[in-house]
């Protein structure tokens, strides 16, 4: 059991991070970091109520599905103050270069986005864009359900990007402090929590909404392995390209029909 002092660190560490949440920061080490990592899905699905409800008011005051969704996934890109978008398009760029881990790092690092970086933002938040208009388009509890567990899957990504066994990448960085800091437990409850969320998103459909969130959990880890592959393990710029796969795809599932 965790000290209650290490829970409100680790809730501190977790709103800092994944949203622009007005909260002081708080300790930083591992055993907060591993509190943060795995209350990064509930975080996640509180921002995707908060997006759900921008949202749906823009189509209650008329606005049409598309409209209505490209302005709930920018809303979440300022929410996030687009950290996980700047991961996707470091790691696309690093990756996509095929250079050794060291070179691969190394573009990782600079300030600058390249062809591969353009690319996959651009695709990603189409996608987003595209899909949270068809999720709007439903009832409203639907709407709620779907968009909430999008956001709420990206960040479970995380949560297993980060679980015992999966290495750093440096021996610094965001990558360094959170690597490895979440049990098997809370890996799986998370999972759990985010499936639920998923159930009432698609109607008529109750099994498709947990589906998507295992297909986009799937997809993250898929590019957590290739990292771990080229580069030796996570940095906090593949963390944040997982969640936005993790967002992407889930949406993506969630949207058909």
């Amino acid at each position: 059991m965790r000290p209650a002092r290490t829970i409100c660190a680790g809730l501190r560490l977790a709103l800092t991070t994944f949203s622009v949440a007005p909260v002081r920061a708080g300790r930083v080490d591992r055993a907060a970091a591993g509190v943060a990592m795995a209350l990064a899905p509930v975080v996640g699905a509180v921002l995707g109520a908060v997006l759900a409800g921008a949202g749906l008011g823009l189509r209650w005051l008329g606005a049409p599905p598309l409209v209505a969704g490209v302005a709930t996934v920018g809303l979440g890109v300022l929410l996030t103050r687009g950290l996980h978008v700047d991961g996707l398009a470091d790691t696309a760029d690093g990756l996509g270069s095929y250079r050794d881990a060291a070179g691969t790092l190394d573009v990782m690092k600079k300030p600058d986005i390249g062809p591969f970086g353009v690319a996959a933002v651009v695709l990603s938040l189409l996608l987003q864009a595209a899909c949270a208009a068809v999720l709007l388009d439903r009832a409203w509890p639907a709407a709620l359900a779907g968009v909430a567990a999008g956001a709420a899957a990206g960040r479970l990504a995380v949560a297993w990007a980060c679980r015992r066994g999966v290495p750093a990448a440096r021996p610094g960085g965001l990558g360094a402090m959170v690597a490895g800091t979440v049990g098997w437990f809370a890996a799986v409850a998370g999972l759990a929590f985010v499936a639920v969320v998923a159930l009432p998103a698609v109607p008529g459909r109750a099994w498709q909404g947990p589906a998507a969130v295992f297909v986009s959990l799937a997809a993250a880890l898929l590019l957590v392995r290739h990292a771990v592959r080229r580069i030796g393990g996570v940095t906090g710029d593949v963390l944040g390209a997982v969640v936005e796969v993790g967002v992407s795809i889930a949406y993506l599932g969630l949207a058909l029909s």
